[in-house]
């Protein structure tokens, strides 16, 4: 799914000022005033029409509220997670410009990791933004998902063991 395809001129040069702001260090990324930003000027100016990215997951709760989770994968580079950083404030722009009440939350989902620590290089606010592993599955199932996924893919190795093994055998290396 793709959000509306219409961004204002004014929440355009919004969005900009925040990245340049973000880029230089002038501000520290805050997602809840970043939306407000956009909601004061996502009417203003010209409506253009804008080309956007599809939604990897895009929830709706009963209140209304948007939920757009675009899932990438562990340890994305400075210059990815800057435009992920874009596309995240345009989503928000044109889900604004469709309609200014509505709230939208635009966050990252990082299905599993490895690392004890995730930077963020300054452009993404990690308590809205960012939702990684055991966050990601338990918001998407409810609490507890993330164990069961985690006892469930257990299980299947232990019940596929002898045929994942035999499969590789055939790449074995013989010196």
């Amino acid at each position: 799914m793709k959000p509306f395809n219409r961004i204002s001129t004014d929440a355009q040069q919004q969005i900009q000022t925040i990245m340049d702001e973000l880029w230089v260090a002038e501000r520290k990324p805050n997602r809840c005033v970043e939306v407000e930003e956009i909601r004061q000027v996502c009417q203003t100016g010209t409506l253009k029409r804008v080309k956007q990215t599809s939604v990897d997951i895009w929830i709706e709760n009963y209140d209304g509220a948007l939920f757009l989770i675009d899932l990438k994968p562990v340890k994305p580079s400075w210059n990815h997670i800057e435009g992920y950083k874009r596309t995240h404030l345009e989503w928000t722009a044109a889900e604004l410009a469709r309609d200014p009440e509505v709230v939208v939350n635009t966050m990252i989902g990082i299905p599993y990791n490895p690392y004890e620590r995730w930077t963020l290089k300054g452009m993404l606010d990690r308590d809205h933004e960012v939702l990684i592993a055991e966050e990601l599955w338990d918001f998407l199932g409810g609490e507890g998902t993330y164990a069961d996924l985690l006892d469930a893919f257990e299980q299947a190795g232990i019940e596929l063991r002898p045929e994942i093994d035999s499969y590789f055998e055939k790449f074995r290396y013989e010196s």
